[in-house]
């Protein structure tokens, strides 16, 4: 391990192998850290906190900080981060609102300058927040979604895989999964570029297509358009995800352009 010598490291925390600690870093009690993380200067990391392996927390990025809401007591709460993720400067994850609830951020995920995860989010792999885009409390972001600089997601939305968030996009509805959004939640299109960079074949993508142009382009109402995508194309795991993310909404999904 390197640990520099102004570091404050809690002898109640845990630090894995090969892990880095650099100058006036701040490492709480009840956090576990994985093998060969780094925690660069200024970094701060709160009580229970825990964190996997190969994670990188830049200059300035607090993690587990007590939730910013009205609500809290006081009681334990946890944020509970998986491995190879990376924390550019100052950005910030709050733990969990109610007693022995979660914040969860999952792998491989790039949270840049200012990004900020609200309480009780759950974020999964390979999910991007660009500059100063944030999440307010209980928000899910599925696999593979992308957020551009300044975004911003209501409380208790739901943001789906593959989805791509315009720059300075906000919304208070569920982001459908594979589809671009830009202003206020609305659809501008499939997210054909990433879903190529992603390597879906052009089977998918065709399947996609339909199921879009029907859901967002044909001016039918919601519960007609899902019952024609279900009867006229091939249900693959894609368009069954699509589906049911759109069924199961609570808060409503972002509509298409007008």
């Amino acid at each position: 391990m390197k640990l520099h010598p102004t570091a404050v490291i809690h002898e109640e925390s845990t630090l894995g192998s090969d892990v880095e600690v650099g100058p006036f870093a701040v490492i709480e009690e009840h956090v576990v850290i994985g093998d060969h993380c780094r925690i660069m200067a200024g970094a701060h990391i709160k009580a229970f906190t825990t964190m996997g392996s190969h994670n990188t927390v830049h200059t300035g990025a607090v993690i587990g900080d007590l939730p910013q809401d009205l609500s809290f007591e006081g009681q334990r709460s946890y944020v509970s981060i998986g491995s190879h993720n990376i924390f550019r400067e100052h950005a910030t994850v709050h733990r969990g609102t109610k007693a022995e609830s979660a914040t969860t951020i999952g792998d491989h995920n790039f949270f840049m300058v200012n990004a900020h995860v609200a309480h009780n989010c759950s974020v999964g792999n390979h999910v991007i927040m660009v500059n100063n885009s944030s999440l307010a409390g209980h928000v899910l972001v599925e696999d593979n979604a992308m957020l551009s600089s300044l975004c911003l997601v209501h409380q208790f939305c739901r943001v789906g895989r593959y989805s791509l968030m315009r720059g300075s996009a906000r919304t208070s509805k569920d982001i459908p999964p594979f589809c671009i959004v830009d202003g206020v939640h609305t659809v501008r299109a499939l997210n054909v570029i990433g879903l190529q960079r992603a390597g879906f074949s052009e089977e998918r993508m065709r399947s996609l297509k339909k199921s879009f142009s029907i859901l967002f382009r044909s001016g039918k109402r919601q519960v007609t358009a899902l019952e024609e995508v279900e009867t006229t194309v091939p249900q693959t795991p894609d368009v069954r995800h699509l589906v049911e993310f759109i069924r199961s909404s609570e808060r409503g999904v972002a509509f298409g352009k007008k």
